[in-house]
């Protein structure tokens, strides 16, 4: 029998792997001796579907062939562009066309979205966020509080790990949300943790601030198109997202929001208003009266910007042909052998932070180096591996189960023991 570690293994998971035809439509960077990298890095960059390149061509062809007319004619008429990726991310993201919008980028979304769903009282003001967020969540949740004249050292709750462990503990999540109970005006936590790929219970989440009077919203950057999402029947209120990370969509791609549909028409419900989020039956009557058009588009203030978003259709069609549930399948296979390649390595050499239970990782393992982090991931890049590095000393892996291999895998993991062995000598 192969033994997992034996090359000749990872060759048998790919003969066997019924999405591996899905790799030969993306572009893979190559090493300066023309060999493919080893690019385990879609958490950071999604590499380039060759099909961007046509639509792309195909919308300026229609804006040399019809000017302004391609709002009405061209082939995906511009007037309601957004409609087609809000089709198209519905299986992705688990909800309705109408509860989804493509537009801006990711924290200018979650301003939009905190501005209409952060609304303190003197005794309801307290947010609570992951204190190991990415940063720029930070800045965001933080200065929306100051706007609203509080102290975000007061009005922020910042979860930790338990001291000695690297990922939140559900419930205390659950606890803390329950803890700060009618003081709670907002939960705002990541889908899927940056730095540890640990996968939050979202649904579980969303019940608990819900039952303490709380909104609750998603930064989904790590999320959207690696795990399998039910937005709508989680009764989510918003969620924001990225497209530039496992839904390949290009470097500053447009990103994405979610709004429930409950809110779709709220009376009162503040937000920051523009003319593309107006009805589209009264938006050229240049009315100055604001008539919000239903659904998360109605939270648009621009018109779509055609060729930042076109390159992400695509990767959508790719990924509604390989379906979100058979994506999951072999996001989780991947991480499982890489898991099982790495136990064998000296335990001494790093510690795996993120989670063993399947349901609580996405497509990344992290790895934190004992000593040397940065030595050993410069050795990993020498050796042809595209993978990402944060401090202190963690590696990120990240196999994507649209365009990598089980052979990936596998590289990766002779490349990572060779250098481990060298260092040990």
């Amino acid at each position: 029998m192969t033994a997992p570690t034996d090359f000749d293994y990872a060759l048998k998971l790919d003969r066997e792997d019924p999405l591996a035809d899905f790799r030969d439509q993306f572009f893979i960077p190559e090493q300066s001796g023309g060999e493919p990298s080893i690019y385990l890095c879609g958490n950071s960059l999604g590499l380039q579907p060759k099909g961007v390149r046509a639509d792309v061509d195909r919308e300026l062809e229609d804006w040399a062939r019809l000017g302004v007319d391609g709002h009405f004619e061209a082939r995906d008429p511009w007037l309601g562009y957004h409609a087609y990726f809000s089709e198209q991310l519905s299986p992705i993201v688990g909800a309705s066309p109408s509860e989804i919008v493509v537009m801006n980028s990711l924290t200018t979304n979650l301003h939009f979205m905190m501005i209409s769903f952060y609304q303190p009282t003197q005794t309801r003001y307290k947010i609570l966020m992951e204190g190991g967020a990415f940063p720029s969540d930070h800045y965001a949740v933080d200065s929306q509080a100051a706007l609203h004249g509080f102290d975000p050292k007061d009005a922020v709750i910042k979860l930790a790990p338990r001291p000695g462990e690297e990922c939140l503990r559900d419930e205390d999540v659950l606890a803390a949300i329950e803890d700060a109970g009618e003081e709670l005006a907002l939960v705002m936590l990541g889908g899927v943790n940056f730095y540890t790929g640990q996968v939050f219970d979202m649904g579980a989440i969303t019940d608990a601030g819900h039952a303490v009077g709380a909104r609750v919203g998603f930064d989904l950057a790590h999320a959207v198109g690696n795990v399998e999402l039910r937005l709508h029947d989680w009764g989510v209120d918003f969620a924001v997202w990225c497209s530039y990370k496992y839904l390949n969509a290009g470097p500053g791609a447009t990103g994405g929001c979610f709004v429930h549909e409950r809110w779709a028409m709220a009376p009162g419900l503040p937000r920051l208003t523009g003319w593309w989020g107006n009805d589209p039956d009264t938006r050229f009557e240049m009315k100055p009266e604001f008539v919000p058009q239903p659904g998360a588009a109605g939270w648009q203030v621009s018109n779509a910007p055609v060729f930042a978003m076109a390159p992400q259709k695509a990767s959508l069609r790719l990924f509604n042909e390989a379906g979100m549930p058979a994506l999951r399948k072999k996001s989780l296979a991947l991480t499982d052998y890489l898991l099982t390649l790495l136990d064998a390595l000296p335990a001494a050499s790093f510690d795996i932070i993120t989670p063993r239970d399947p349901a609580r990782r996405g497509s990344q393992v992290s790895l934190k180096a004992q000593k040397d982090g940065k030595k050993l991931f410069d050795a990993l890049t020498d050796g042809g591996v595209i993978c990402d590095y944060r401090e202190p000393g963690v590696i990120r892996i990240a196999p994507a189960p649209l365009y990598n291999s089980f052979a990936d895998v596998w590289k990766f993991w002779d490349i990572l023991r060779g250098v481990i062995g060298a260092n040990a000598q």
